[in-house]
């Protein structure tokens, strides 16, 4: 493995972190997307949070997909394909090795990015809030067809990303090479990304069009359109997650930690967990890129740890009294 140095945390607040975690038993962490920009993944969230020309937050409504759905599918196929690229980062691996380490420990995803389930995270102790990526079901009112851990990249070829832009071709009238020297800087607009493909994020690269009837489609109703298996705005959370992770402090005689990582924590259900749990006797640790973006405790209560910087490079280091180097 290649040589990964270590954090700059300070060593008091590392040893009292470790101290604390190694008497800990029951303990739940908060992911964010924080902890996949780690992976080369973008966050669509703050700064940034745009895709092409759209906010990103506009094309996950039900009603988006309505209007548009070969846009909404080229945003979740471009996604899906962003993240079958990645690859989980060491805080993504710690966290599954902590996972399988103590039975007691259970994490919420808001992420739908399938990094933590490639980790190896213990399914029954990974519960997604948001839904996956890689999870499909139908639109049809009758149909109740679902498909979990969907990997086919495009899921319809229609989707697939473009590989080419247009190329600059010789004026066969023009003698100054005005026309050439246009031609190549409309060619030199178009990113291309990694073995060739075009940069779809980019409003320069302009979409291939889609025909509704070839997006895909619900092999058991045979006329239903198929949409992303996430969480759009304007949705119910996920009744089985919600109630896995209630029962676990309900449950719990106490709350030993909580960890929030790469998230403020600061939209519900996410934001009152800190506070239930530092109710139930929690100490609350944030590890985020942004000091200032951590949790809003009720009563005035500061968090007990912050450590702030990359998640990928920081968790492993916070874990490694109980599960050692990943």
């Amino acid at each position: 493995m290649a040589y990964t140095a270590k954090p700059a945390i300070p060593s008091a607040d590392l040893e009292s972190f470790s101290a604390h975690l190694k008497s800990s038993t029951n303990i739940l962490a908060l992911l964010g997307a924080g902890l996949s920009a780690s992976s080369g993944l973008p966050t669509f969230r703050g700064v940034g949070g745009l895709w092409r020309n759209h906010d990103a937050t506009m094309l996950a409504t039900p009603e988006a997909f309505d209007a548009d759905p070969g846009l909404v599918w080229q945003f979740y196929s471009y996604r899906r394909h962003m993240a079958l690229a990645a690859k989980p980062n060491r805080a993504h691996y710690a966290l599954a090795e902590l996972a399988k380490k103590r039975a007691t420990f259970i994490t919420l995803s808001q992420n739908v990015d399938g990094l933590s389930p490639r980790a190896g995270h213990p399914a029954s102790q990974l519960h997604l809030l948001h839904g996956s990526l890689f999870d499909v079901r139908c639109t049809a009112f009758y149909c109740d067809y679902s498909e979990k851990d969907n990997f086919t990249d495009p899921i319809a070829p229609c989707l697939a990303i473009p590989r080419e832009g247009p190329q600059p071709e010789p004026a066969s009238t023009d003698k100054t090479g005005t026309k050439a020297a246009s031609a190549l800087y409309a060619a030199m607009k178009f990113p291309v990304s990694r073995q060739g493909e075009l940069d779809i994020s980019n409003d320069n690269v302009p979409l291939p069009p889609i025909n509704t009837e070839d997006l895909p489609r619900c092999p058991k109703c045979k006329s239903g359109l198929l949409r992303p298996g996430v969480v759009w705005f304007g949705e119910a959370l996920p009744k089985d997650t919600l109630e896995a992770v209630d029962n676990f402090i309900a449950t719990s005689d106490k709350i030993d930690l909580i960890m929030v990582i790469g998230t403020s924590a600061r939209v519900y259900p996410a934001a009152e967990y800190a506070d239930i749990a530092r109710q139930r006797g929690a100490k609350v640790a944030v590890i985020n890129t942004d000091k200032a973006d951590t949790p809003k405790l009720q009563n005035g209560l500061q968090c007990n740890w912050i450590f702030e910087g990359d998640a990928g490079v920081i968790v492993p280091e916070l874990l490694r009294s109980v599960i050692g180097d990943v």
